[in-house]
């Protein structure tokens, strides 16, 4: 991989060896590392390592904390292109799972959670940024449309063959960890030496870029990021506690929302392109304050399984709508700073990762509908911010409010 290519030449390389493909190659090999990890991890750590809440509580914590450090990027990206980063995280990623069931103590799951969130929380900020610098504006929504479909596929194949063949092969946590693992590492090898390092038309700033005419996106995406925990932490968990769904049950929900999110995810991104940024988030926002209200309802009124599991899975169709922020984004931004503002949203996207669950989790003891109704009112928040992107943003109209006060010089 070291011959560089721009993207104009790379339009003469065969199809298969062009940019868009190698962003559907990692699209496909980051899921099946981190869902071998994921759809395993409790089970596993209950059977084998004899863990208990406290002990998955501080799992957790160690491993959104390199998505609050994600910063780091900047200084690596100053010595290592963003491309490398991607395929070595993604292969840090592949052997931390691969190796998991070989240290099934509370230090060694804990050192590895570290290790592959390491590699997860890398890959995508540097994956986000190569997308947007990549991908042509015009088409970018549809094409992280199908980007999301392929990761759904990926992870749907990796649920299908666990649910499937665990009994009948008498599978072992260490057989399935380093099949997936592996499987990412060695996608990630091929990427490395098949594809040339591709460069963009405009060389990326490498220090931290923190601009006023960019707030309104940092504070979407700050939300977005409080709102993500709340369903991540939660929404699953009351699934068990209030209607005592089991491992299978859980699992098959899974599998709906991927199948759902195989099929509509492209045309999410057609409604992107078609309605835009401002509208598209504007709806996804108010069906996210009325989901997160029927949750709250399911709980405090006991409307049922059904109607929770429903809203389960509307609760992932409407967030798939939130690759709006990265063309509202990618339309605003000057092209040098796509590399460093990824880096730095990455960071305030997982803010309220660091402290909210913790805090959240009290709240959930006194009164779980409370919960809800709180994410609620920070998706109303959001409606209210979505309201201040205009119809057509661009550098110079990042919000409406730019028309009415001339912006300071930068």
């Amino acid at each position: 991989m070291s011959k560089i290519v721009t993207l104009a030449d790379a339009q003469n390389l065969p199809r298969w060896r062009r940019p868009i493909v190698l962003l559907f190659l990692m699209a496909l090999a980051m899921p099946i590392a981190f869902n071998t990890w994921a759809a395993l991890l409790n089970n596993f750590v209950i059977e084998e390592a004899g863990f208990d809440g406290a002990d998955i509580g501080l799992l957790h914590t160690i491993r959104e904390i390199p998505g609050f450090l994600a910063i780091g990027v900047i200084a690596i990206i100053i010595f290592v292109r963003e491309q490398v980063l991607g395929l070595v995280s993604l292969i840090l990623l592949g052997v931390a799972t691969a190796v998991t069931a070989y240290f099934p103590t509370l230090g060694g799951i804990l050192t590895l959670t570290m290790l592959s969130s390491i590699g997860f929380h890398y890959y995508e900020t540097v994956n986000q940024s190569l997308q947007l610098q990549w991908l042509p504006k015009a088409q970018a929504p549809r094409i992280l449309g199908w980007l999301m479909a392929t990761g759904s596929a990926a992870t749907f194949v990796i649920y299908v063959i666990i649910l499937l063949l665990w009994e009948p092969l008498s599978l072992t946590y260490n057989m399935v960890y380093i099949g997936g693992g592996f499987l990412t590492v060695l996608i990630a090898i091929f990427a490395m030496f098949a594809y040339p390092q591709f460069e963009g038309p405009t060389p990326q700033i490498k220090r931290m870029v923190l601009r006023k005419r960019y707030w309104l996106y940092y504070a979407l995406q700050f939300m977005a990021g409080a709102r993500r925990q709340i369903f991540m932490v939660f929404a699953g968990f009351m699934m068990v506690e209030k209607f005592g769904y089991e491992v299978h049950e859980l699992t098959s929900l899974f599998l709906i929302n991927l199948l759902i999110n195989m099929a509509i995810a492209p045309m999410l991104g057609g409604i992107v392109q078609r309605f835009g940024e401002r509208h598209t988030l504007m709806f996804e926002y108010v069906g996210l304050v009325l989901v997160f209200l029927a949750y709250g309802g399911v709980y405090y009124l006991s409307w049922g399984a059904a109607v929770a599991a429903f809203l389960y899975v509307v609760d992932h169709i409407f967030f798939g709508l939130a690759l709006a922020l990265k063309t509202y984004f990618q339309k605003i931004a000057d092209p040098a700073d796509i590399a460093p503002t990824a880096v730095v949203a990455f960071t305030i996207n997982h803010i309220a990762a660091v402290f909210l669950p913790a805090g959240l989790g009290y709240l959930w003891l006194a009164a779980p509908s409370a919960v809800f109704v709180l994410a609620a009112m920070m998706a109303a928040v959001s409606f209210g911010l979505a309201l201040l992107i205009p119809r057509h943003p661009a550098p110079g109209n990042e919000t409406i409010l730019r028309r009415a006060v001339p912006a300071p010089a930068e």
